[in-house]
């Protein structure tokens, strides 16, 4: 974006953007999460903060999201116990927030906000509309839940992201995402784009479109709670999560592929629309700072 769109446009753009995503505690969990002195999990130069600081992440949260409905477990367990329909952007806010703590965060804050949400995993447990058992501690149901995350991510960042990571830094980003995910239960994890393609193939026979998941879909593509003048951004980031993800998880969801349009006008749209959010989310830098 031109700086003489004017930076009263950046100020307002980003500050909505980010109440939106951090809530209105966002300002006070900044502050702490980036100006509280101390060890942290991840250091500057690491890859997991490369992905995790990009606005990429707005089209890999929405990938995530559908990838995972595609377990019929973990997907019954968001149904029932999430309030993703009631409360989506308090969901949103509470993920987005865990991201920054266990990324950015002090060891000490990570370390408490992993135990959070260990403590409501623990509490999660009912019954598929099938009838089979789920428990969100339950680690082949985390396991899945945090690859279609990293999977999600990573493949965003390398396709939106400001800086793409080479080959070795992919591995390192899948390798540092490692660290929270035994800390939340996971007891092995994939350590490099190998293992984490394997994984998701040994996922595969397990994975299919319930109800559940197709109406999640439709809710989160089609019927988002957002004001009619943010609806049209927010269908480009949709379009583009949906383009990202692989055949074999688009058919069963019923989101067909329309050849050539998403080479020549989602990714396109995607790319700029991504650059904009980075923009106006990105402090400009001051006269001092050149």
């Amino acid at each position: 974006m031109d700086e003489a769109a004017g930076p009263g446009l950046r100020e307002r753009l980003g500050r909505s953007l980010f109440a939106r995503v951090a809530g209105p505690s966002g300002p006070e969990n900044r502050a702490r999460i980036h100006d509280t002195p101390g060890p942290r999990w991840f250091g500057p130069d690491r890859p997991v903060r490369r992905v995790h600081g990009d606005a990429s992440m707005f089209v890999g949260g929405l990938r995530a999201l559908l990838l995972q409905s595609l377990h019929p477990l973990a997907m019954a367990a968001v149904a029932g116990h999430s309030g993703f329909r009631g409360d989506p952007w308090g969901r949103l806010q509470r993920t987005s927030t865990f991201l920054a703590v266990t990324t950015f965060g002090t060891a000490d804050h990570a370390r408490e906000a992993v135990d959070r949400v260990r403590a409501v995993h623990e509490g999660v447990r009912g019954f598929s509309s099938s009838g089979e058992p789920y428990h969100a501690a339950d680690p082949h149901l985390l396991c899945w839940v945090h690859i279609a995350e990293v999977d999600s991510f990573l493949r965003a960042h390398q396709r939106y992201g400001a800086r793409p990571l080479d080959g070795a830094g992919c591995d390192g980003y899948i390798h540092d995402m490692a660290t929270v995910a035994r800390a939340l239960g996971v007891p092995d994890p994939p350590h490099d784009r190998a293992e984490l393609a394997a994984r998701i193939a040994a996922y595969r026979p397990e994975l299919r479109a319930t109800r559940e998941a197709l109406d999640a879909a439709r809710f989160i593509l089609l019927r988002p709670p957002l004001p009619w003048p943010a609806r049209p951004p927010y269908a480009v980031l949709a379009a583009n999560a949906v383009s990202t993800l692989p055949p074999w998880a688009r058919a069963p969801l019923r989101l067909p592929r329309a050849p050539g349009v998403e080479e020549i006008c989602v990714r396109p749209a995607g790319k700029a629309l991504t650059r904009t959010i980075r923009w106006a989310m990105t402090r400009p830098p001051t006269s001092a700072e050149g």
